[in-house]
């Protein structure tokens, strides 16, 4: 009955060293994550990036930006209308003359010749309305175009920002899955290596291990629990990570609802290179604004043909108008030569155009080399993930034997912590290569929307 207690107290003993030594390793995760743990969906986080995240925002602004010099570009087709109003008051000759003779006040006496030298003070009020309205303007349509042209390739831009930030989000939420899959596998790796640590140390002392072999075990432990802290950071990165794309500054962590698995994406479209992809549309399109500027840059060459015109209204008070008159017209005018500023100018618009085409054929031949890629990826990424499935599995039984020999004496210590390690490994290495099988995916996926 004394030997069955005692054994019974020892099992207790030992239940409790392994209970006080993982309140003592969870300590830290405890005070890491005492702040607010956030649980969400990746869809949500998406949501939030598309209505929260700075660089869309960013480029929203930048094609409000674009949005603005178009509309400048109106003065191509509307008119310039102004209004004046001005007060003098004057003995100069020929302006009391002309002031007379616009407030229609003028009589006979005022052609005395002294009159006409030697004028009194005269008050004069006009009210002034004019318009310059362009008729004729080449360079200025073409100018025009070449606005328009860009306000879409920017928008084309905003639309791409948006597809790579969905992108990222993929990539960070799935980098925030395995953060949180490593510190299971550690956590559930630390408790084996406690156990271990437990039966280590009672065949120590009935005298089954030598000290070196306590030894090793406890540097096992130590190894787990710093892999452990340095996992529970990660999780705390990627987190942070997340917070940052959804432009959320609160002192949370956020934990993902959905869950690391494999995913079974339909990737039978995804052939080619598309040239109706948004970044490549907006390549083409800055390379048909460039072409805009040349065109406008040649027709500045030709004459320009403007209509203008005033309505006045004149009195000797102010806000009077007892008189008034108006005048219509229309100017052509040429500017033939400016030295050789618009040659020059001419010249580099060209230079800009070409260099333009020549960014778009180098973006496309880039793309197809980075889809190229990514399909070869994507199928390294499935090969390997059949061979880490079948390592852990082959890693998992070989751990479970060799820890039932262990138990019965009939193990060595040094190959039940290599067997023991590797198991945590073959099981970090799979949820890695899911990792990188959904991220292949996820980024075919970017290059071929």
């Amino acid at each position: 009955m004394k030997s069955i207690r005692l054994k019974s107290n020892k099992n207790e003993q030992m239940k409790n060293i392994i209970t006080i030594l993982l309140i003592i390793v969870a300590l830290p995760l405890q005070i890491i994550y005492s702040q607010e743990v956030k649980s969400i969906s990746k869809q949500e986080v998406i949501d939030k990036v598309n209505a929260n995240n700075s660089t869309i925002k960013i480029s929203e602004q930048d094609y409000n930006q674009a949005k603005a010099d178009y509309r400048q570009t109106n003065a191509v087709l509307l008119p310039n209308i102004s209004i004046s109003h001005t007060g003098i008051s004057t003995t100069n000759p020929l302006m009391a003359f002309g002031s007379k003779l616009n407030q229609e006040i003028l009589t006979a006496s005022d052609f005395d010749p002294n009159l006409l030298n030697n004028p009194g003070s005269i008050k004069n009020f006009a009210t002034k309305i004019e318009f310059q309205q362009p008729l004729i303007n080449v360079d200025g349509m073409y100018q025009r175009k070449a606005a328009k042209t860009k306000m879409q390739a920017v928008q084309l831009q905003t639309v791409r920002t948006k597809d790579y930030l969905v992108f990222e989000v993929e990539k960070a939420y799935m980098q925030l899955q395995l953060a949180y899959k490593a510190v299971d596998v550690l956590e559930k790796a630390l408790t084996a290596a406690l156990a271990n640590k437990t039966l280590a140390d009672n065949s120590f002392k009935q005298g089954y291990l030598q000290k070196a072999d306590v030894l090793a075990v406890n540097v096992r432990v130590t190894e787990v629990q710093n892999q452990l802290q340095n996992s529970k950071s990660n999780v705390l990165n990627a987190s942070n990570y997340v917070s940052f794309l959804m432009n959320e500054n609160d002192d949370v962590t956020i934990q993902p609802s959905d869950s690391l698995e494999i995913s079974m994406g339909n990737l039978d479209n995804a052939k080619n290179i598309s040239e109706q992809r948004a970044d490549i549309q907006a390549m083409q399109l800055a390379s048909n604004a460039y072409k805009d500027m040349n065109n406008a840059d040649k027709m500045a060459f030709l004459p320009r043909l403007n209509a203008f015109g005033s309505y006045e209204l004149y009195d000797n008070k102010i806000f009077q108008a007892d008189a008034n008159g108006y005048l219509v017209g229309a100017q052509l005018s040429w500017n033939i030569f400016e030295g050789s500023k618009r040659f020059g100018k001419a010249q580099k618009s060209k230079a800009e155009y070409e260099k333009s085409k020549l960014e778009y054929t180098q973006y496309v031949s880039k793309s197809k080399l980075e889809f190229n890629k990514s399909k070869r990826m994507l199928q390294d990424a499935e090969n390997k993930l059949k061979l880490t499935k079948l390592a852990l599995d082959q890693s998992k039984e070989s751990l479970r034997i060799r820890t039932n020999r262990f138990k019965q004496g009939l193990e060595k210590t040094s190959d039940l912590l290599i067997t023991e390690t590797q198991f945590a490994q073959k099981q970090l290495e799979y949820y890695q290569t899911i990792f990188e099988y959904n991220y292949a995916q996820a980024y075919l996926n970017f290059l071929t929307k």
